[in-house]
C-alpha cells in the first residue's frame, strides 16, 4: 500500500519549480506549491486508486497538488462534516477550491447542506466555495431537476456585489453553468443576469453582462436546443 511518504517523493519528482512563475500569473500560489499541473496528478491518482487515509494524510502536507491529489482520490462516503470544514478552511487557491469541489465535495450529500452556510463566511476561498459547488453540479448532476438550480439564484444574488475576483468569477461561472443546462434554464439564467444588471454595484454587472454574452450567443444556444432536454 502506498504511504504519504512514498507519494510524496513521487511528487517531488514531477515538481517543475520553473512552472511556478507562468502558473503565479494565473493565481495559482501558495507557499507549498511544486509546480505540478492536473494532468499528471489525474494519471498518478488513477495509479494510487481510492484511499481516504492516503487523502487526509496527502491534505495535512500542505502542498498544493498534494491537496489536489488527496481530492482525487478520497472516497465520497467517508468524507465527514468535520473534514468538509477542515478542507474548506485551508483553501488559499481558486485551483484547490475548484479541484475539490469538482473531484470530491459535488460527490458527498452533506456538502449540499452547507452551500448557505459557506455563502455567509467572509473568508474569500470559503465564499467561493458554494458557487463552485453550484458550478459542478449544474455541470455533472444530470438527476437534479431545474427548480434545485433556480432556487439558487437569491443565493447568486446575495454575494454577486462582493467585488472580490474570486468571489465574483465563481458567481459568474455558477449563473453561466446553471443557464448552459437547458433551454428553460437558459431563459431563466438570463432573466436573472437581466435583474443583476440593475444593481447599482460593478461586480453584479460585470457578472450579469459576462453572463449574457455567453448565454445568448449563438453557439450556447444552438447547443442547448440540440440536446435533449435533462
Amino acid at each position: 500500500m502506498p504511504t504519504v511518504e512514498t507519494v510524496l517523493e513521487q511528487l517531488t519528482a514531477l515538481a517543475d519549480p520553473g512552472k511556478l512563475e507562468g502558473m503565479a500569473h494565473f493565481a495559482l500560489v501558495g507557499e507549498k506549491r511544486l509546480g505540478i499541473p492536473v494532468p499528471p496528478l489525474r494519471r498518478l491518482a488513477k495509479q494510487l486508486g481510492k484511499d481516504h487515509a492516503l487523502a487526509l494524510a496527502l491534505w495535512q502536507s500542505g502542498y498544493s497538488e498534494a491537496r489536489i491529489l488527496a481530492s482525487m482520490i478520497d472516497v465520497p462516503d467517508q468524507v465527514t462534516e468535520v473534514q468538509l470544514e477542515q478542507w474548506v478552511a485551508d483553501f488559499d487557491a481558486w485551483d484547490i477550491c475548484d479541484q475539490v469541489c469538482m473531484n470530491l465535495f459535488e460527490k458527498v450529500p452533506a456538502t449540499i447542506a452547507r452551500i448557505p452556510q459557506w455563502v455567509n463566511r467572509e473568508e474569500e476561498f470559503v465564499r467561493r466555495t458554494p458557487f463552485s459547488l453550484i458550478a459542478c453540479l449544474a455541470w455533472h448532476d444530470k438527476q437534479a431537476g431545474d427548480a434545485s438550480f433556480i432556487a439558487y439564484f437569491p443565493l447568486l444574488s446575495q454575494v454577486a456585489t462582493d467585488e472580490r475576483n474570486f468571489v465574483k468569477k465563481a458567481v459568474n461561472w455558477a449563473l453561466r453553468n446553471i443557464g448552459k443546462r437547458n433551454p428553460h434554464l437558459n431563459q431563466a439564467a438570463i432573466q436573472f443576469a437581466e435583474e443583476l444588471q440593475k444593481l447599482d454595484s460593478k461586480s453584479a454587472r460585470w457578472i450579469a453582462a459576462d453572463a449574457l454574452r455567453e448565454l445568448t450567443g449563438d453557439a450556447v444556444q444552438r447547443r442547448i436546443h440540440e440536446r435533449p432536454v435533462s
